[in-house]
């Protein structure tokens, strides 16, 4: 990445400022697709077990607009859009089957963002989203309660929050749905599908909303937990609610306190939720692709990866969470000057040995469907240009690391253009049979060629000539041993050159000098008759 590159990405940077500034006033995004998530503890997030690499990963097209301040998450500010990542709702919650709900909604729907609304408050009854009953409601709760539902003002009324925040997400987007999971609290409540209603109805209302466009979604209680038969009832708002979807626990147990999902049920409820608001929204889910090799072949290890062979990516994602994406790019604009893949806007550009991966950003990566033909310890090289002392990357396979971060070393012109191979790694143990390799680039502006994997070179046996024995017959004579530096190490008698060797594979001060190679001749005789000894 040369000086000029770099001031094209400003120019960029230059440009997205201005957009911002332009875009203040612009209409609401109707790509931008907003849905509110309320409820109570299964949807604030149980799970705090959570998979930091795989649930904590931000998806590029998922935000949500913060309803509690959380200094601690670098979400500070009520109603302002951030990132979507657990926890969502609060600040030291788990994860919820919202998060997985807006992951699964963006990857049906290419061309769209997803926006998340969470309020949510864990043990509460319905009657604290009633916004004519959640004074009573909170008057009489016990402390922990009114203290939690505080997060959304001092008066606790969450319902309050839900109206102020979806008002400000209106300036930005479109709403397109509600999803809800509630109830385990209100087993004995005769009139709770009247409320959730009432709720739903008052949603509408205040956000200039109708129905006929603003589906529904409420999930099952956990699958043969403590409050599995109230899920009867949570299919019974059909009744209640026209626009109307369930999104089933069947084969979600709990994390075994009978009440709350485990990690792989949020994942797979979150699915289950994105699946029934696609159905009321006319959309068909994306069933999931994984992804090929890019050659149709996975490539071969030992041998060498060239970067810009990323597997071809597949689509959505899997029940359990994992994303069949072969590759992120951090900018939307494709940089590079070469028409290689040009479709996937992974930035390639003419370097190195023809095509090489460049403009790289902190967060980016590539995978590579691999083959390793043997167990067993390689080494890695990579071919690498960069044009500052801060770029640096790093090497999985199927997520486990399997090198440190590598810093790459700043070219002598300070050329983006200017490729050197480095060593990675040596030593790098790795089993035989289909992998998935990932290479992260873990601080900006490194530019890779290629990356190759080859087996150690194992040590050369002594030659042919070192292991020469000769067999002379002779009288007693004087003979001196020497070491392969020339150092005479010793005198001593001998019958022959044979005897001679014999004595000196057998003199064990010998072996502590040297490493089992000696030199041995006859005083007196020519250089040619000079032997070589080597211990086995």
């Amino acid at each position: 990445m040369s000086f000029k590159k770099l001031m094209g990405i400003a120019g960029v940077a230059a440009g997205l400022s201005m957009f911002a500034v332009t875009g203040v006033n612009a209409a609401p995004d109707p790509n931008f697709h907003i849905y509110i998530a309320y409820g109570q503890s299964n949807m604030e997030g149980n799970a705090t077990n959570f998979d930091k690499n795989i649930d904590g990963k931000e998806h590029p097209r998922v935000k949500m607009f913060a309803t509690t301040s959380c200094s601690n998450l670098g979400r500070p500010t009520v109603g302002e859009m951030y990132p979507a990542v657990p926890p969502m709702f609060k600040c030291n919650q788990g994860l919820s089957v919202a998060d997985w709900f807006g992951r699964h909604m963006a990857d049906s729907l290419p061309d769209v963002t997803i926006g998340i609304i969470p309020v949510a408050q864990g043990g509460t009854s319905i009657r604290l989203f009633d916004p004519d009953d959640y004074k009573n409601y909170l008057n009489s709760a016990e402390s922990w309660l009114k203290n939690g539902a505080k997060a959304y003002g001092d008066d606790g009324n969450a319902m309050g929050r839900i109206i102020e925040v979806a008002k400000k997400a209106q300036e930005k987007g479109v709403i397109k749905g509600i999803i809800f999971h509630q109830g385990e609290t209100d087993g004995g409540m005769s009139n709770w599908e009247q409320i959730v209603k009432k709720t739903y109805e008052y949603m509408l209302k205040q956000l200039g909303l109708n129905a006929e466009e603003t589906p529904f979604v409420a999930g099952e209680m956990v699958d043969g937990g403590s409050c599995a038969g109230f899920s009867s009832r949570v299919r019974g708002l059909s009744k209640y609610i026209a626009n109307f979807g369930v999104a089933s626990s069947k084969g979600y147990g709990s994390k075994g306190d009978g009440l709350h999902f485990t990690v792989e049920g949020y994942r797979g409820m979150g699915l289950r939720y994105a699946q029934e608001m696609l159905k009321l929204v006319n959309v068909t889910p994306v069933d999931p692709e994984p992804q090929e090799p890019f050659s149709g072949k996975a490539i071969e290890i030992p041998g060498k990866v060239e970067v810009e062979d990323f597997d071809k990516p597949g689509k959505g994602r899997n029940e359990d969470g994992t994303s069949n994406a072969s590759y992120s790019d951090e900018d939307s604009e494709n940089h590079g000057d070469s028409d290689y893949r040009k479709d996937t806007g992974v930035d390639l550009y003419k370097a190195g040995d023809g095509v090489a991966l460049g403009y790289t950003q902190t967060g980016e990566w590539l995978e590579y469907t691999v083959e390793v033909k043997a167990d067993g310890e390689y080494n890695v090289e990579a071919s690498v240009a960069a044009g500052n002392s801060t770029s640096a990357f790093k090497l999985y396979m199927d997520d486990k690391a399997i090198t440190d971060e590598i810093s790459v070393p700043q070219t002598a012109d300070n050329s983006w253009d200017t490729y050197e191979t480095i060593t990675v790694k040596e030593g790098v143990k790795l089993s035989a049979g289909k992998h998935v390799l990932k290479l992260e680039i873990t601080a900006n502006y490194v530019n890779i060629d290629w990356i190759q994997f080859s087996e150690p070179k194992k040590a050369e046996p002594p030659s042919a000539i070192a292991k020469v024995r000769f067999d002379m017959t002779e009288a007693e004579s004087s003979y001196s041993v020497y070491s392969m530096q020339g150092q005479k190490l010793g005198t001593f008698t001998a019958r022959g050159m044979a005897d001679a060797m014999n004595l000196v594979k057998t003199d064990a001060n010998l072996r502590k000098q040297a490493q089992g190679v000696f030199f041995i001749r006859k005083n007196g005789a020519k250089l040619m008759s000079k032997k070589v000894v080597v211990f086995e």
